[in-house]
């Protein structure tokens, strides 16, 4: 059996869990929180762009319509009802997100319901042949993308104020506080990008497999693995962890008795790698 194509496929849908980790890496860093609505803010822009484009609206301002909608939503939660939980326990914070997943959701269900739906881009016809493979403008995009923002997210958290602050608070809220560090402007901050970061993916995922909010909610699923499997630190490591779930994914579709059960490979990826890394840190301490 030729594996190729599977692979080539999900090396864009692992694209889109990999900018999805890292964006979700970067807001857990800054301020503790594991967002689970960042697949339904997504979701939410990507409905906004298939609104626009029905009515005609140009590619461009759809696209850009639903990178600005989901990083309003989440500069919303981030300003104003995240920093109500920041003393709360990391849970706590984590159930205030998923309340606002199921907002959303509920709000894109009443508006354009779950009927499944897929955006159409130019790129879709556009293509490359690897090895024999047809390899798609928008599947290049998502993969260029990911390259592309990685590297720029870690030049600012390496070499800006923004990114220093942004490590500081990940090191220790309080003690940052006392030295200075204007801790609501960045989380802020980390909510905004994390939305831009939501727009994209959601984007991305309407296009390469189809837009309905349920689905597209439980994008996050995949990127909660990536980012465990970089161990909530390291935006290299969740990047290429995101690729790897999704050829994994991938790979899994031409075998009949496991096909319908791929999904689950995230969470199967997840409970390995907590297993793997809690047992590799408790040999540590034993090692102490």
């Amino acid at each position: 059996m030729n594996f190729l194509p599977f692979i080539i496929s999900g090396l864009g849908i692992g694209a889109v869990y990999a900018l999805s980790g890292v964006g979700l890496l970067v807001l857990f860093r800054a301020t503790g929180v594991l967002n689970f609505a960042f697949g339904a803010i997504g979701a939410l822009g990507a409905h906004v762009a298939w609104q626009l484009m029905e009515w005609d609206y140009p590619l461009p301002l759809a696209i850009l319509a639903a990178v600005l909608t989901s990083t309003l939503v989440s500069f919303l939660y981030g300003r104003f009802l995240a920093p109500l939980l920041s003393h709360r326990d990391t849970v706590v914070r984590a159930v205030g997100t998923l309340a606002l997943a199921l907002f959303l959701i509920a709000l894109m269900g009443v508006v354009w319901g779950e009927l499944p739906r897929r955006l159409q881009f130019p790129t879709d016809q556009m293509y490359l042949t690897l090895f024999g493979v047809r390899l798609t403008f928008t599947r290049i995009i998502a993969l260029v993308l990911s390259i592309v923002v990685v590297s720029g997210i870690t030049l600012l958290l390496n070499t800006t104020r923004l990114g220093l602050d942004m490590r500081a608070l990940a090191d220790d809220r309080d003690l940052s506080a006392i030295l200075g560090v204007r801790i609501t402007r960045t989380e802020t901050a980390a909510w905004i990008i994390t939305g831009v970061f939501a727009g994209l993916g959601g984007l991305l995922l309407a296009d390469l497999v189809r837009l309905q909010g349920t689905f597209l909610t439980f994008l996050v699923i995949p990127a909660i693995a990536a980012a465990i499997l970089g161990q909530l630190r390291s935006l290299w490591i969740t990047a290429f962890a995101g690729l790897g779930i999704g050829v994994a994914e991938a790979l899994l579709t031409p075998i009949d008795w496991i096909s319908p059960y791929r999904s689950a490979a995230p969470f199967v990826i997840a409970l390995v790698a907590v297993m793997i890394l809690g047992s590799t840190a408790q040999a540590a301490l034993k090692d102490r």
